[in-house]
């Protein structure tokens, strides 16, 4: 009796040391259902950081934008029909905006094509989007600009915002397309 007392202690001793097959399926479904719901949060915040940058690097173009026409009291031109260039460069700034004989994106004046010394400097390195992505144009003969980009976050509440505000001048605005215009 003593003996079947201890080997009864043994084995229940040695059967709690180990994890069930219900308590293991129990764990495999919380982890899958924590992951279930984290995952597409992760995912959404990637894309509306990804907007944000867009976003910001808009306004960054806007600025420079605003900055060419206090000195040329007009928008440069953008080049139809693609509008992947700014016509806003070189020494009368009238050449294709960014160009691969200068290392600065978008800067006006100076004596030669890219004195960089002498020129006024917008912008020195345009966002890696721009020509895919962003967009440029000039509107109302120079009076107005529109630049545009494609959100990835359909429900962002600025994109409604900025296509009221530029509606006037950014011609066929449409879904998660955002706009940044001239004010």
């Amino acid at each position: 009796m003593l003996i079947d007392s201890m080997t009864n202690k043994n084995i229940l001793r040695n059967s709690k040391s180990a994890f069930s097959l219900v308590e293991l399926l129990v764990v495999i479904a919380v982890l899958a259902t924590v992951i279930g719901l984290a995952l597409p949060n992760f995912l959404g915040a990637r894309s509306r950081a990804r907007d944000a940058r867009r976003k910001g690097e808009l306004n960054q173009m806007k600025t420079a934008l605003q900055l060419y026409y206090n000195d040329y009291k007009t928008y440069p031109a953008g080049s139809p029909p693609t509008n992947t260039a700014i016509l806003g460069c070189g020494a009368d700034g009238d050449l294709s905006c960014p160009r691969s004989s200068c290392s600065i994106d978008f800067g006006a004046g100076g004596s030669t094509d890219c004195d960089a010394a002498n020129m006024s400097v917008y912008m020195t390195q345009f966002p890696g989007e721009y020509g895919t992505s962003i967009f440029y144009y000039q509107v109302n003969s120079g009076a107005d600009f529109c630049l545009k980009t494609t959100l990835e976050n359909v429900s962002d509440s600025d994109i409604a915002l900025s296509q009221s505000r530029c509606s006037s001048k950014c011609s066929a605005l449409s879904g998660a397309d955002y706009a940044v215009c001239s004010e």
